[in-house]
């Protein structure tokens, strides 16, 4: 018998991030992304995986891809991967994304933000979050930013910004999924 889901909500931000050169711009949807951010919230006991994008044919692509392994031929061929994908949900905005964890839980989430920068923000960190999410009196949304990151207006509208991942070098770039899987390890896993 599988645990009952923690009140935590994973927002994969498509709009609005940055591109390389700093613009607003909206990213795009990945397979992986969908499959590996879905299996992950699973694995770590979350409520969903949204997928925000304003973008319809992205929207129709993340629909086609979660129906093929809930009720197409994906179904019978890989049985268990609909458990993780049942827990996608699309979202136009972070905004619709927030009333919809609002109307199901009867409380607006925690939004907090995540980004490899320096921001002037409410920080907070794995070890203070794991207990806001375990104790479990208020949703929280943890926002993850594609292409190059969530934008200023996002992070400011967020009530904290997770600490960020530091590696071992300069070099810290991790892709939006390596990203994800260290965050909720680091805040849920197993010590």
């Amino acid at each position: 018998m599988g645990q009952e889901s923690l009140r935590y909500y994973l927002f994969l931000v498509h709009y609005p991030v940055y591109n390389k050169r700093g613009k607003v711009v909206v990213s795009s949807i990945t397979n992986l992304d969908i499959h590996d951010l879905s299996r992950l919230v699973k694995t770590y006991s979350g409520k969903a995986l949204f997928m925000i994008t304003p973008l319809r044919a992205q929207q129709a692509m993340i629909e086609r891809i979660t129906s093929h392994w809930k009720s197409g031929f994906g179904a019978v061929y890989n049985p268990n991967r609909d458990e993780a994908l049942k827990l996608v949900r699309i979202a136009k905005t972070i905004d619709e994304a927030v009333l919809m964890v609002e109307k199901e839980e009867g409380k607006k989430p925690l939004l907090v933000a995540t980004s490899a920068k320096e921001h002037e923000s409410k920080r907070i960190g794995y070890d203070e979050l794991s207990k806001i999410i375990k104790e479990g009196k208020r949703p929280v949304a943890i926002l993850l930013g594609t292409g190059w990151g969530l934008t200023e207006d996002v992070i400011k509208n967020c009530d904290f910004l997770l600490d960020p991942i530091e590696g071992l070098g300069n070099y810290n770039h991790l892709s939006v999924r390596c990203a994800a899987a260290i965050i909720l390890d680091r805040i849920l896993g197993r010590k």
